[in-house]
């Protein structure tokens, strides 16, 4: 096993299990409370319950399960999935916002590979075992369009375009604020934060990565846009709309979260709160993929509609006027 230990920045007012639910995106609330409960995350040097309140100022230390540790097999699980296309080589899946999308160190059940085996007899094991069919991936809380493999010969070459760069996404998302430029590029590298193995950051010394975008105003306070990430780096779109001073609306990770709101008058703060609170997530839908299909060659687009909760979200937003 090893240790990471992080600064519980952001955590005042917030209970552990939240604060450290919100920070290891792998792992559900129910998760992080049970590694609690096992002793597996100390507080200051010493053991502490779920419900303990954070100043915000403390060392937050939590075990992870080295390579040889983890789970060996995937357990089959009865969990809803919504299909959007199949055939003899992909499966298309709308991913709801909350479901991880394969077991990891704290999490063996309630994934979405889990879900996987149960409905699907026949799925690529290229990635082993824990990660039947999966191609790419979606993080936590975002929802949409994710891509499945059935076939080892399928799963290799959707791996070769997404390689390539010549798969094609598009994610909607709403953020905080305006942007300078209606349209444009981002285009910054990307690296593991060194304060926190779990968070990433512009650095000028990490990944090229290049996102696309084109938003228009929703309301004063915020915009909704359109994301074309042209590289997959992990929490690419987040790391950068952030870095621009526009975190993603609900993002606690990046800045979205309940603090993004404190600076308005408290009339408005209260209803950006109540409406994330709603939310209970971040706005981010993987919308469209289009790409090639692996057996007939020809260009397939794929799309997931945009949930209930976000729509919600942009009536209640587009009708704040203080």
């Amino acid at each position: 096993m090893s240790t990471v230990t992080i600064l519980a920045e952001n955590g005042a007012n917030k209970r552990l299990d939240k604060f450290l639910s919100e920070y290891l995106i792998e792992s559900s609330r129910t998760i992080v409370k049970k590694m609690i409960s096992e002793g597996m995350v100390y507080v200051d040097g010493e053991k502490a319950k779920p419900s303990l309140i954070l100043k915000g100022t403390e060392k937050i230390s939590y075990t992870i399960l080295d390579k040889e540790e983890k789970l060996k097999n995937i357990e089959p699980e009865d969990i809803d999935l919504e299909i959007l296309f199949e055939d003899d080589a992909i499966i298309a899946i709308n991913k709801s916002a909350g479901i991880t999308v394969h077991p990891g160190a704290g999490q063996k059940n309630g994934t979405l590979a889990n879900g996987l085996v149960y409905h699907f007899k026949k799925l690529s094991n290229l990635n082993g075992n824990l990660r039947p069919g999966i191609v790419h991936r979606l993080d936590k809380d975002t929802s949409g369009v994710i891509i499945i493999a059935k076939r080892n010969d399928v799963h290799s070459n959707l791996s070769e375009q997404f390689e390539k760069r010549s798969v094609s996404k598009e994610y909607f998302a709403i953020v905080w604020g305006k942007y300078e430029s209606a349209e444009g590029e981002i285009h910054s590298s990307i690296a593991r934060s060194k304060k926190d193995p779990t968070s990433y950051i512009v650095d000028p010394n990490g990944k090229e990565a290049f996102t696309g975008y084109n938003s228009k105003p929703l309301g004063i306070y915020n915009s909704e846009v359109i994301f074309k990430p042209k590289t997959g780096r992990t929490h690419q779109i987040r790391v950068h709309t952030s870095s621009l001073g526009n975190p993603i609306f609900g993002d606690e990770k990046y800045g979205g979260g309940i603090n993004k709101s404190k600076g308005f008058i408290p009339e408005v703060s209260k209803k950006l709160n109540a409406s994330m609170n709603q939310l209970g997530r971040h706005a981010l839908h993987a919308r469209k993929i289009i790409f090639n299909h692996p057996i007939n060659k020809k260009s397939i687009a794929i799309s997931a509609k945009i949930p209930n909760e976000i729509n919600e979200l942009r009536s209640q937003i587009s009708s704040l006027n203080v």
